[in-house]
């Protein structure tokens, strides 16, 4: 067998896809639902939940606005319902893609035995081996922690809690706080440090303040004990509500110890071709730790295929664009190579301006924020957040031009579409060039 790829996933998957197109053999081995976490568990059941609050946020407005008078009668068990049968006919789409190269999908729990992959009680030797088996929620070692709901969870609820403790203060926490408590839940987030760390305060603000502010927010604050219905706080305040668990992820990396090296936190050891200690074993994806993005792995998962196909390159995180998806999408992005001085960086921060689904925001204010930094010395665009119904197109397209290193004189040629960009448009070209 030429290459073997261990799980499908955002990384196994586009790695099948890049080997096939290369006219390699692949036999793809997926223990569970083909697509991984992403499909099955992990953004887009996430995508799909925030379209709904998305409509309920648009239907108050316009209710609140007096042209539009309508009732919703919110079904979570229909939502899930229909997201299962999408989930379905987009599992067989993606099948039908991978196997269109030709490529073999074996389904069964894979183990690695040397220069040999065991699947279902039968053996396949290999040239080249990809571990994408993706990472899974990370449980805090807590006393009652059987009781805490994950993101594996979501799809097994029949109804939207009526209180909800969510442990953790990252992006997962947020999206997770922003879909129940637009659907009514109560909200309380618990979070160990500071909220959101990945936002600047501006911009987090706004956030809390215009987007989740019926959420209510704790920080600095550790977990005592979770319960069924309720968790006991180490300053021995107990709050009502489910225990939902957004406290990171942990690799599935089991399959792969004392195969290759690991580093100390369980992830696999890469280098930046994705070789693992081992020349002819390769690792993608979450597993590798990093960014745990959909569009990273896919990035590293194509990065290895290459190079398992003889088709030498290099990975490079440069510029990677990350967003929250909320009822207005927060997106962001940094140049962490920058060697900018604090007396040669420059911010502007505007409040959104109209753009697409922006124009019934700005009687009440609600049209979002962007802020931009820039480098004064160097002539380039160092952080940008932005808060806007357009924020992920417009942070990834600005994200690939820092990422290829662009003067900022060249965005003067740069033309958009209308309404799309206009709070980036209107910082980087009116206000700053």
């Amino acid at each position: 067998m030429e290459n073997i790829v261990i799980g499908s996933g955002p990384a196994g998957r586009l790695a099948s896809l890049e080997l096939g197109k290369l006219k390699k053999e692949v036999t793809l081995i997926e223990k569970n639902h083909i697509a991984g976490t992403c499909l099955n568990e992990g953004c887009m059941v996430i995508c799909a939940l925030t379209d709904i609050t998305k409509f309920i946020d648009s239907n108050n407005r316009f209710n609140n606005y007096g042209f539009i008078k309508s009732q919703l009668d919110i079904s979570y068990e229909k939502i899930v319902e229909k997201i299962i049968e999408t989930q379905e006919k987009l599992r067989k789409l993606n099948q039908m893609e991978n196997e269109s190269f030709g490529n073999n999908i074996i389904y069964g729990e894979a183990s690695i035995d040397g220069e040999t992959v065991n699947v279902n009680g039968e053996s396949f030797e290999y040239d080249n081996l990809l571990i994408a088996t993706g990472a899974r929620p990370f449980i805090p070692d807590i006393k009652g922690c059987e009781y805490g709901l994950t993101n594996k969870d979501i799809l097994k609820l029949d109804k939207v809690p009526e209180k909800l403790n969510i442990i953790g203060g990252g992006i997962i926490a947020c999206e997770i706080a922003n879909i129940y408590s637009t659907l009514g839940s109560e909200v309380n987030v618990l979070a160990r440090s500071t909220f959101l760390k990945e936002l600047d305060d501006a911009a987090k603000k706004y956030l809390l303040e215009r987007i989740m502010p019926n959420v209510n927010i704790i920080e600095n604050t550790n977990i005592k004990e979770a319960f069924k219905d309720k968790v006991l706080l180490e300053n021995g305040d107990e709050l009502e509500g489910i225990p939902f668990f957004a406290t990171g992820r942990t690799p599935n990396s089991e399959i792969a110890e004392g195969f290759v090296d690991l580093n100390d936190d369980r992830t696999i050891k890469v280098n930046d071709m994705m070789q693992t200690s081992k020349e002819n074993v390769y690792a993608a994806g979450d597993v590798t730790g990093g960014y745990l993005l959909t569009p990273v792995a896919r990035m590293e998962g194509i990065a290895a295929a290459r190079n398992m196909a003889g088709y030498l390159n290099k990975i490079s995180y440069s510029c990677i664009p990350q967003t929250l998806s909320l009822n207005m999408e927060a997106s962001f992005v940094k140049n962490e190579k920058s060697e900018c001085s604090e007396e040669d960086k420059a911010t502007i921060g505007i409040p959104g301006i109209a753009g697409p689904s922006s124009f019934w925001n700005i009687l009440t204010g609600d049209t979002g924020y962007t802020e931009v930094e820039f480098d004064k010395e160097n002539n380039k665009i160092n952080r940008i957040n932005s808060i806007s119904p357009s924020s992920t197109s417009d942070v990834a397209y600005l994200s690939f031009l820092m990422r290829m290193d662009y003067d900022l004189d060249d965005y003067s040629e740069f033309l958009e579409i209308h309404p799309s960009t206009d709070s980036n448009y209107k910082i980087i070209k009116n206000m700053w060039l």
